[in-house]
């Protein structure tokens, strides 16, 4: 971990990291995790929590985001596959807005 870096990083499993998924987490299991104090990143560092961002106007590590953007967009083809599987909880329309989702934000992460 370099006390240096004034970057703004992703976490390395960015479409699983986030208030959102703790707070699925949380309200399914009720069990409120802590975030942690140190991740590791998109690009491979280990930083301080605190130094990272799901938000791609944060980022400002160049290889956070675009790793950020690969996961967003491989994340977004596995959703749509999940809403047309038989039996999926997912429906088709749910599956194809959250795919949506994570394809703009997968631009946003490119953009810069």
């Amino acid at each position: 971990m370099s006390e240096t870096d004034p970057h703004i990083h992703v976490e390395q499993r960015v479409t699983r990291a986030g208030y959102d998924v703790r707070n699925l987490l949380a309200s399914t299991f009720g069990l409120a995790a802590d975030a942690p104090a140190v991740v590791t990143t998109g690009c491979g560092q280990q930083v301080p929590y605190a130094m990272t961002s799901p938000r791609p106007e944060s980022v400002t590590c160049l290889a956070c985001r675009d790793h950020a953007h690969r996961e967003h967009l491989r994340f977004a083809d596995q959703v749509e596959q999940l809403g047309r599987m038989p039996g999926s909880v997912v429906t088709d329309d749910q599956a194809t807005l959250a795919a949506e989702r994570h394809r703009d934000l997968a631009r946003r992460f490119r953009s810069r």
